[in-house]
């Protein structure tokens, strides 16, 4: 099976659901309603061999009614196809179905969604933070999170200040050196970095 013989069969089924279909240097991306996202993706692992999912990841689209954004990327190891599938959610309440039946790699991806983001993924047998630790009142990746971070009240699990920016143990900084100086978890506050009259590059 080709991508265009694919991409047909998903148009006859599903065409009311499919609201939006974009063709980007060989790529095909349906934006389906997410109430019927779970039923197109069997019809791509069953009926086109879509039997892969590469990845699922969000996007935040920070001010617009439906904010949130789920995309998944299949993968056919058969006829070597890609395939990508968008929903778009609200800022309130956001929820989709676990596709974690279908693929048991989503187990993850969803967690780490639900994580970051804040969307819940309903059906997933064991959906809990896999991150940040249970109890954590924020999402990190969302755009209304502050670059500084925010204050914790848990000091024994977490810094309890916002955590510094320039110069930070979290942040890494252009320099000549080696991996192990660039690597921003290695670094501490009180470690000469570039642009301090302390930091000599190695040869």
């Amino acid at each position: 099976m080709t991508l265009p013989e694919a991409v047909q069969k998903i148009e006859e089924k599903f065409s009311s659901d499919i609201l939006d279909k974009k063709e980007f240097r060989g790529e095909t991306t349906f934006n389906v309603a997410s109430e019927r996202l779970h039923e197109l993706a069997r019809f791509c692992r069953d009926e086109l061999g879509f039997e892969m999912l590469l990845d699922i990841s969000s996007v935040d689209h920070f001010g617009e009614e439906m904010r949130f954004e789920m995309v998944y990327q299949l993968y056919s190891i058969k006829h070597h196809i890609a395939l990508r599938l968008k929903c778009r959610l609200p800022e309130v309440d956001p929820k989709i179905p676990t596709v974690n039946d279908l693929w048991p790699t989503a187990n993850w991806h969803e967690r780490e969604v639900y994580d970051m983001m804040g969307i819940i993924f309903e059906g997933h047998p064991d959906l809990r933070r896999i991150l940040m630790w249970d109890g954590y009142p924020y999402f990190p990746l969302r755009k209304d999170f502050p670059l500084e971070g925010k204050p914790s009240e848990m000091p024994d699990v977490a810094f309890s200040n916002e955590a510094p920016l320039q110069g930070g143990p979290f942040v890494t900084l252009p320099s000549p050196g080696n991996t192990q100086v660039r690597e921003p978890r290695h670094r501490s506050l009180n470690e000469p970095h570039e642009g301090s009259e302390k930091f000599v590059a190695e040869p």
